[in-house]
């Protein structure tokens, strides 16, 4: 078998990228155009539900944050059995790497998912969050890549595929100016971040939360 890609390209690849300005956050229930979140980056959006949704909501999350792991486990299922899967909300998750662990995670999940239906990309989160404690957490930073390593190998990955998932500047690149543009553009500081037709709402959400400020868009 092939070496393991080393830790040392690992890191050297996802600190390439220049530090992020932090720009002061928004307020809560502060309103942007979401003819601006709409721009599209450098990477396509992945987006779940119908594109003519009256609700358009977009996540920006980091894989390492236990609170957007909860909110995948414990609130997300409600939200998309009751507003993606009957056409009301169109649901957009946005990369907001916190640190090269969460930006190698993100990088997986593109990689796996690549010309699949979007539901492959979402099962990776979830996948990727559930396991959150095997890679993201462990203090011995050399187990990371071996842990990613046996995610995508359940998926079907081969080590080499995995390999050159990692060495995809391009790649790497586009998950990095979407963080920035989160930050630049929107405020953004930290993660989970929702915006809800524009309406942004930081930290995490609640089922009751979120039907509250979606339902009167459905009313209307």
């Amino acid at each position: 078998m092939s070496p393991m890609l080393s830790r040392r390209t690992l890191i050297a690849a996802l600190a390439a990228s220049p530090a992020l300005a932090a720009l002061p956050a928004l307020a809560a229930d502060d309103k942007v155009s979401l003819l601006e979140l709409a721009v599209p980056g450098p990477i396509p959006d992945i987006a779940l539900g119908k594109p003519d949704a009256p609700v358009k909501v977009y996540e920006y999350a980091s894989m390492t944050c236990p609170h957007c792991a909860r909110f995948a486990k414990d609130v997300f299922p409600a939200i998309k059995e009751k507003y993606i899967d009957t056409g009301k909300v169109l649901w957009t998750m946005r990369e907001f790497p916190l640190d090269p662990r969460a930006t190698a995670a993100f990088m997986l999940a593109r990689c796996i998912a690549k010309d699949a239906p979007p539901e492959k990309y979402y099962t990776m989160l979830d996948v990727l969050f559930s396991q959150q404690e095997s890679w993201a957490f462990v203090s011995d930073a050399k187990q990371v890549l071996p842990a990613l390593f046996g995610i995508a190998k359940q998926s079907g990955f081969t080590q080499e595929q995995f390999q050159a998932c990692l060495k995809d500047q391009t790649l790497y690149a586009g998950v990095n100016a979407v963080k920035e543009r989160g930050s630049s553009a929107f405020g953004i500081d930290g993660t989970p971040t929702f915006f809800i037709n524009g309406i942004r709402k930081g930290g995490e959400i609640t089922i009751d939360e979120f039907s509250k400020t979606v339902d009167p868009f459905l009313k209307s």
